[in-house]
């Protein structure tokens, strides 16, 4: 991915009118994706979707005349969360889908994801044709053989079907209070119709999108928002999105916030006595260490992968397994769905709790996470050969052994920024400090040096 030109850990990304997201660099991938990802069909279907930021309509304007341009029919959908897309990539029987979101970012961002006709995000090999394809000639397709468009007018029902269907016939939400905050995002009109008509008294925080408060205060990177409306409301729970619906963080009754390696604890423990967990939990390099911890105790092997849910679900299909996520809340549960589903994750969450006849507080009692620091140490060009430095190896190595058993130790470069992230764990939370600044130390000093 470091040789990359344009995509980044997930799909290309950046400030909306800077290149490449710009309506003339979309031009160009719609034409660049038709023919890398058609093959040698002689017309394929490309299904686009789109979070709800203002910018989306001059983008999917874009990308739908380049598609057109290469002779590829195009389907749109609309606003729709990620996940749908890819769900409607398979269920429509498309080659390839597109989604048009920065995720958590604020509005003034904006990008694209991919998803191959599995509803599965692209091979690096896929998405490095496509790179070629962006700098080639932009040719035309004789008229003749242009693509067309029309717009798929039935998605949402679609998909709102297809989350109720990965729950048992009589499994029902009856009873239980839940605050959704839906981050003004994607999931505004499905999410509410999902958990309202599996029964739950649904009330709604950040629904009302304007094209610009996408992310703004609300949703799955601002959880203080929904943690007041639990509390205000005396809800059982509180279930946050991120804008573009891939991801999810839960509020308990108390007003804690329930991240992604509380959620795949709960999981994890009722799929195991269920028979339903296959494999290894697959995480990542920010998985707490306490978390991997507790499912040792509970007898589950557990694998971690780069960070990036497409590398969790690499793990996910080498080992056999089906249930996989990172901590800000990307959960893939693989019997019910082929990539990273917010309301997914949440009903089945949801599920396990009834289950167990537990609440999110009691579910999470076997799990006592380490305190965790991690710092961003700002370098201007070669992160990962300072990280292959001397001097900053040693004191990785020297920083591991004295926490091997107890605690870990990593260092990465950062996959979206100029940044090395320095990430401590311990049950000292004092010395998880002090090692952790100690290591940025180190790191800046190499880079100063270099």
């Amino acid at each position: 991915m470091s040789e990359r030109k344009y995509f980044g850990t997930d799909g290309i990304r950046g400030r909306v009118g800077e290149w490449p997201i710009t309506a003339e660099f979309m031009l160009r991938l719609g034409r660049a994706a038709g023919v890398a990802l058609g093959g040698a069909k002689e017309r394929p279907t490309v299904l686009i979707g789109k979070d709800t930021r203002i910018s989306g309509y001059m983008f999917e304007s874009a990308l739908e005349a380049g598609l057109v341009a290469s002779g590829a029919d195009v389907r749109l959908l609309g606003p729709m969360p990620t996940p749908a897309v890819a769900f409607l990539t398979r269920s429509l029987r498309a080659d390839a889908g597109i989604v048009i979101s920065a995720s958590h970012n604020p509005h003034q961002d904006n990008g694209i994801k991919f998803f191959s006709a599995a509803g599965e995000k692209l091979e690096d090999a896929v998405e490095a044709a496509i790179e070629r394809e962006v700098d080639a000639d932009f040719v035309t397709v004789p008229s003749e053989r242009l693509g067309k468009a029309r717009r798929i007018n039935d998605a949402e029902a679609r998909y709102v079907e297809f989350c109720k269907s990965t729950m048992s016939r009589d499994f029902s939400l009856h009873g239980l209070r839940i605050v959704l905050d839906c981050a003004h995002g994607a999931t505004y009109q499905v999410a509410p119709k999902v958990f309202t008509e599996l029964g739950a008294d649904v009330h709604l925080t950040g629904a009302q999108p304007d094209g610009f408060n996408i992310n703004a205060g609300v949703g799955s990177t601002h959880p203080d928002a929904l943690r007041k409306t639990v509390l205000e409301q005396g809800a059982d729970l509180g279930i946050a999105f991120d804008g573009d619906g891939d991801r999810v963080q839960m509020i308990d009754h108390d007003g804690v916030l329930v991240d992604g390696d509380d959620m795949l604890y709960v999981m994890a423990r009722a799929w195991q006595r269920s028979g339903r967990l296959r494999g290894p939990v697959v995480g990542t390099l920010m998985s707490n260490y306490g978390f991997e911890q507790a499912l040792g105790t509970l007898g589950v092997a557990f694998v971690r992968a780069h960070v990036g849910d497409r590398y969790v679900l690499q793990q996910l299909k080498a080992n056999g397994g089906v249930l996989g996520g990172e901590t800000s809340g990307h959960i893939l549960c693989l019997d019910r769905a082929s990539t990273g589903d917010g309301i997914v994750a949440a009903l089945c969450v949801l599920e396990a709790l009834r289950a167990e006849g537990k609440d999110l507080v009691a579910a999470r009692a076997g799990l006592h996470k380490l305190p965790q620091v991690m710092l961003n140490v700002p370098v201007a060009h070669g992160a990962r050969e300072v990280l292959e430095t001397k001097v900053v190896q040693e004191a990785v190595a020297a920083a591991k052994k004295r926490l091997d058993g107890r605690g870990r130790v990593f260092l990465r470069p950062s996959g979206t920024e100029p940044l090395v992230r320095v990430t401590v764990e311990a049950a000292d939370a004092d010395e998880v400090q002090g090692m952790a600044q100690e290591l940025a130390d180190i790191v800046k000093s190499a880079h100063s040096r270099s």
